[in-house]
């Protein structure tokens, strides 16, 4: 099992919104690196820490996990889309996406919040410059922030 932290504007998809549908293609990423995760790496029952980002108040929001593995993102394909990619065909895609459901909801924990903790400093999120949607979570950062988060 690995552990996953993904970002999502909340005017896009929220935590809230992800508890009404109950899962969520992970459609959009347009970052060569975070695509690979998904595609390579990312499997069935993997946890995800769900990110509020591009928002007020960013933060971890609630735990989610991989329910569906990697499949071509249909936005690339959508000339209306703004994730619309036309290098892109359904013969040979270049965009991937997974399905995440939900898991919970938690209290916001901040990215102050989070610099706080010695535990943490390792974690891509929190390094200068990251601006990767999706970035892998140790096994010892997932169980420090589960204790956190609840």
């Amino acid at each position: 099992m690995a552990y996953w932290l993904m970002k999502s504007e909340p005017d896009d998809v929220s935590i809230d919104d992800l508890a009404r549908m109950g899962s969520v293609g992970w459609y959009g990423v347009r970052n060569y690196q975070a695509r690979n995760f998904m595609r390579d790496e990312m499997q069935l029952g993997d946890g995800v820490l769900f990110y509020h980002s591009s928002c007020p108040a960013p933060g971890i929001a609630g735990l989610t996990e991989v329910c569906r593995a990697a499949y071509p993102d249909p936005t690339q394909f959508d000339p209306a889309s703004k994730y619309f990619d036309p290098k892109s065909t359904p013969e040979q895609p270049r965009w991937q996406q997974v399905d995440v459901r939900f898991v919970a909801k938690t209290p916001l924990l901040s990215l102050d919040a989070m610099r706080q903790h010695p535990q943490l400093a390792g974690m891509r999120v929190l390094q200068r410059g990251n601006r990767l949607s999706i970035t892998p979570v140790t096994a010892s950062e997932w169980d420090f922030l589960l204790q956190l988060l609840r």
